[in-house]
């Protein structure tokens, strides 16, 4: 789990932990690595990023509900919707008090229609709606649903400039920086998102996140294994079943085994707790969603000594 600094994308933190991995021997010889839940360039904090198999678990951890700590200004509106955009319209939030701040934010909360900003990786027709802003194209981009599970206001600062910083608790897809922008819309002054950190994707928060060059540093020394999670550790929060030997090797065929009773996907771990599947109940057995060489855990970076737009 990395503590991602602000200045570069989620892609480029793979990159430069891949690149070390290869020792500079160049791509072919890297191990995979991936991340759950992309962080936006200027935004910082909890990026979860996996290393060789652990990859395989990548759509589990994407799927976690991620915490923020973000603050907007009211009365500007942006191109991108944060301060990295161009200023579009600027009027008087003077009007604008906490009160009436937290009841638009209270209009947020629940399940919510978002329309993804035209800087975000979203694909319409074949292509990421980021390459077509950056040649100045705006395209019509369908809404979608997310939803807001908290969102506390944490200051007020008021003004023609007013300012907010709050707290959300969302569900993955959310784009916080479109959230700022409807509440200032809301409010009939507009606004934009000026920072964000993400605190928390689901069980992993800030506090247990390594800083990249740190990261990067151990695993040039070849050291990695000082801040990794094994699969097992990083699945914590699924439920849990132990498998006997039989059906540690039948899933190892890919076979199904017995059904777990459970109507959420379930970590299946061997006797020594290593992490050996993922499965799904269909009817009166469980088939394999993915499969883990159970002899050698593939680790996730976390934090040392084990636990713990869009």
């Amino acid at each position: 789990m990395v503590d991602k600094p602000a200045g570069m994308t989620s892609h480029d933190v793979v990159d430069r932990v891949r690149r070390v991995l290869s020792g500079g021997r160049g791509r072919r010889h890297a191990p995979k690595v991936g991340h759950a839940g992309t962080l936006d360039p200027d935004a910082t904090g909890v990026l979860v990023v996996a290393v060789g198999r652990a990859t395989r678990l990548v759509p589990w951890l994407q799927a976690a509900a991620k915490t923020y700590d973000a603050r907007m200004q009211l009365g500007v509106t942006t191109s991108t919707l944060d301060a990295a955009g161009e200023v579009l319209t600027t009027r008087d939030a003077s009007g604008v008090d906490e009160g009436a701040l937290c009841e638009a934010l209270k209009a947020f909360v629940g399940d919510i229609q978002q329309i993804p900003p035209m800087v975000s990786a979203v694909k319409v027709g074949g292509e990421r709606l980021h390459a077509k802003a950056r040649r100045g194209e705006v395209v019509e981009r369908a809404p979608r649903p997310v939803s807001i599970h908290d969102l506390v206001l944490e200051d007020f600062v008021p003004g023609p400039r007013a300012e907010a910083a709050f707290l959300v608790t969302c569900s993955a897809g959310t784009y916080v920086r479109t959230l700022a922008a409807d509440v200032g819309d809301r409010l009939g002054v507009g606004a934009h998102l000026v920072s964000l950190r993400r605190l928390g994707s689901g069980r992993f928060t800030a506090g247990d996140a390594v800083p990249l060059e740190r990261v990067l540093a151990l695993a040039g020394e070849g050291r990695l294994d000082e801040v990794l999670l094994t699969p097992a550790a990083a699945m914590g929060d699924r439920p849990r079943r132990r498998l006997d030997d039989r059906e540690v090797r039948d899933l190892g065929f890919g076979r199904p085994v017995s059904a777990s009773g459970s109507d959420d996907d379930v970590a299946a771990v061997d006797g020594d707790g290593r992490l050996v599947a993922m499965l799904s109940d269909a009817g009166p057995v469980a088939r394999p969603l993915v499969v883990l060489a159970p002899a050698a855990p593939a680790p996730v970076p976390g934090a040392s000594g084990g636990g713990a737009d869009a």
